[in-house]
């Protein structure tokens, strides 16, 4: 293998993109997926446990890194097989009749001679079956090179391997957003029927002549309201759903409908301390990063090879003759030394743009290590963020329920009227999405735990689960 092409496969070694990573592929090859079949036109369950299980199996970003890492496999064979002996074998059946005087032999003799040389020599005809050996004995270049190659191809498998952690994330985050979207969707039912009731309150207190009308407009428009509300979260529901289908394989016209329901639950067995060091050991992108480190310095030490005398010996065996019966055995086998002296700089350059390589992958591996620390500490100030929102949010709604209980009992006992009714519906409205919304910042801020300390794959059903 060629230092240029070494070099190329470095390039393309790490199958994750470098904004994938980033921003965990939010978008790219992750927000798609192979098909699993069509639509089968009947509702299906769809457990967390399910859904990741597809996943990972027919998400087109973990696809493509399995295909990456096979190809980077294939370039490590190629490497290899130029340090292995080369064997080959032919046969070759020869007729032939020459014409001397073509090639310049005009032979004649003195007719008192009697010699008379022939000016056309055949035809004759003979059989070669041979065997050909080569093999390269010292080759510094080629073993650094294979040697580089192995460490691609391992950082390939460590890539395919981080791809999964972000199938498992990306899959479990949009799973949570399914999940929190039904919720929304149930909370507006609820104000609805709310609002109905309400309305249906107002008009028999304005028909019985005890309230103005204003008072049964004005809940007639709050139940419109919370219809088109209503309407608008089925709606955005539905598409979360396809959003979901999309990165599992599913038919975007598959009905289904989530089967896991995921509470409130802290985190409490994995400190800060505790992730940050299981992060430094499980991140499969870091130990890809530094297997990267180490395929660059054998590139480079390939490049400075190049200087390097080289060792090769070739051999062949096969029988020769008019036919087989009347064959014989030959052979030939000769070693040779190349000494490199002069390549008009290749070799320089090849060693300058191979300690350019090696650079920049020392400098991606310390931004990689320092980016593992980073989402360790961001999914922590996440994960307490949400925890204390969750504990006000619940304390809210709890309170915005109270006061629209107690509000819409002065209404019906008439002494207050829709405005203190409305404005506790409104209340009751924004503290149950408030509620939702901050126990699912909780529920993916955990999930960012397990895919921030590289155990995703292993550890995320229990983790969103766990008491």
């Amino acid at each position: 293998m060629s230092i240029s092409r070494v070099r190329l496969f470095l390039l393309l070694a790490i199958v994750v993109p470098a904004a994938a990573v980033a921003g965990w592929a939010q978008t790219g090859p992750y927000q798609g997926s192979a098909s699993a079949g069509p639509p089968t036109g009947q509702t299906m369950p769809l457990s967390l446990d399910e859904a990741l299980k597809m996943g990972l199996r027919y998400n087109l970003g973990g696809i493509t890194a399995e295909a990456s890492s096979e190809r980077a496999q294939g370039q490590k064979i190629v490497a290899r097989s130029v340090l292995y002996p080369d064997f080959s074998g032919g046969f070759r059946e020869n007729a032939q009749q020459t014409d001397l005087q073509s090639f310049g032999f005009n032979f004649k003799f003195p007719p008192s001679t009697g010699i008379n040389f022939p000016a056309v020599v055949g035809p004759f005809n003979y059989f070669d079956l041979r065997a050909y050996l080569s093999q390269r004995v010292a080759d510094v270049n080629a073993i650094r090179n294979y040697q580089s190659a192995r460490e691609g191809q391992r950082a390939a498998e460590l890539s395919a391997a981080d791809s999964r952690e972000i199938v498992v994330y990306v899959v479990t985050q949009a799973y949570l957003q399914v999940l929190a979207q039904a919720a929304r969707v149930d909370s507006a039912k609820v104000q609805v029927e709310s609002a109905q009731t309400i309305f249906q309150q107002a008009s028999d207190r304005f028909n019985a002549g005890l309230s103005a009308k204003i008072d049964m407009t004005r809940s007639q428009v709050e139940l419109q309201t919370e219809q088109q509300r209503l309407t608008a979260e089925q709606a955005e529901y539905g598409k979360e759903k396809i959003g979901l289908a999309r990165l599992i394989g599913l038919s975007p016209g598959q009905p289904y409908t989530l089967s896991d329901k995921l509470p409130y639950a802290p985190l409490e067995n994995i400190t800060l301390e505790q992730a940050l060091a299981l992060a430094a050991q499980n991140r499969s992108d870091l130990k890809a990063a530094e297997a990267q480190v180490h395929a660059a310095e054998f590139a480079r030490k390939a490049a400075v090879a190049e200087h390097y005398p080289t060792l090769g010996v070739t051999a062949d065996y096969g029988v020769i003759g008019m036919n087989p019966a009347s064959s014989h055995g030959t052979f030939d086998v000769s070693g040779q030394i190349l000494f490199p002296i002069w390549a008009g700089g290749h070799t320089h350059g090849d060693v300058l743009e191979a300690d350019a390589t090696l650079k920049q992958r020392r400098a991606e591996y310390e931004s990689v290590r320092d980016r593992v620390e980073a989402d360790v500490r961001n999914a922590y100030l996440d994960l307490n963020a949400a925890a204390e929102l969750v504990r006000v949010a619940q304390s809210r709604r709890e309170l915005a329920r109270d006061e629209l209980t107690q509000s819409t009992d002065r209404f019906s006992s008439g002494v207050a009227d829709t405005v203190e009714v409305t404005q506790a519906q409104e209340v009751v409205a924004s503290a149950e999405s408030d509620y939702i919304a901050n126990l699912n910042a909780h529920n993916l801020a955990k999930a960012s735990v397990a895919r921030a300390i590289g155990q995703a794959e292993k550890i995320m059903r229990d983790l969103l689960r766990s008491q």
